[in-house]
């Protein structure tokens, strides 16, 4: 047993501990296979305005540039799948990540906490957390720390737990033994998430065209939404769960278990005729802590009326 193979245990046993819902570990290095399909991805404009991700493109698959002399990679999931649903009915939706706290303040509070314990443990490390908040293919770790696989629809799937889980990762010059990698695609012949994404963004298997996903055409969008896609959000108005919703490995995502990713009161009780009515004062008030301050007042009335313009001209 390597010496730090009790240090690894510690990780995961101390990860859990803290609240996050599963912990792998995957050794650090250049992201090969990955490369020429973010560059096809990019090269096809499927970023849309997301010029971000065209930044740091060798960063994006080299963590030894995040972090000089990196040796480990630890991945840690968190669920937010909720006990409850928001209404629906007569009601406009928010992806399920949305409801409470945004995850960014939760989940990077228990990392400082993890990262200040190992160093405790290792000695003088050098470790990094991202939540993110870098140019970090998480998924691609998540894959290679063992802890499940990339989706048709470019969600990442745990075996036997789903797909409605954060990722998030530390990395460290500490070397730890890594995990193995399950390796294997699990969805099989299945096209649930292909056939029922409305505005078809999956245009191949793990390939999202990010400027016909309702995710980004209602978050990182800042432009007006394009009128073909009228009529096809479903009243969403920050974000999509519908590919997951649909996905056969989500009958077993059991809810989550932190009391700040719970909606407050408020966001229960909101119904079409509110969200229309919706004001600066009280979007302030409902989002003070939410991811959804990220599309911004304007932004979230523009979903708004884009949505309920969509009901309307299914209704004629």
């Amino acid at each position: 047993m390597n010496g730090n193979d009790h240090i690894a245990h510690w990780i995961k046993a101390e990860a859990i501990a803290l609240g996050f819902d599963g912990c792998g570990i995957a050794r650090a290095g250049f992201l090969e296979s990955e490369a020429p399909a973010l560059e096809r991805w990019l090269r096809r404009n499927m970023h849309g305005t997301m010029q971000y991700m065209e930044n740091y493109f060798d960063m994006r698959l080299d963590p030894c540039k995040l972090l000089e002399g990196a040796q480990s990679v630890i991945v840690l999931v968190s669920n937010y799948f909720p006990d409850t649903p928001l209404p629906e009915t007569e009601n406009y939706i928010l992806s399920k990540y949305a409801y409470g706290t945004d995850y960014h303040f939760v989940i990077r509070d228990r990392m400082r906490k993890l990262i200040e314990g190992l160093r405790q443990k290792a000695g003088d490390i050098a470790a990094r957390g991202f939540v993110d908040s870098a140019p970090v293919l998480e998924r691609a770790w998540a894959a290679r720390a063992g802890l499940g696989w990339i989706g048709k629809n470019a969600n990442f799937i745990i075996p036997r737990k789903g797909s409605f889980y954060f990722l998030s990762v530390i990395i460290t010059d500490l070397w730890l033994p890594a995990d193995t990698p399950k390796a294997t695609d699990l969805c099989g012949a299945c096209r649930n998430c292909i056939d029922a994404c409305p505005t078809q963004a999956i245009v191949a298997p793990g390939v999202v065209d990010a400027r016909r996903c309702i995710s980004y055409l209602t978050i990182e969008l800042r432009d007006e939404i394009p009128e073909t896609f009228a009529g096809q959000f479903r009243d969403r108005i920050f974000g999509c769960d519908i590919c997951q919703d649909v996905c056969p490995w989500n009958r077993f995502q059991k809810s989550h278990r932190e009391p700040l990713f719970v909606p407050s009161p408020d966001l229960t009780e909101m119904t079409k005729p509110k969200w229309h009515e919706l004001t600066l004062d009280e979007f302030r008030r409902l989002f003070k802590k939410s991811a959804v301050k990220r599309t911004k007042y304007l932004g979230l009335m523009r979903n708004v009326r884009f949505a309920g313009k969509g009901n309307h001209s299914e209704k004629k």
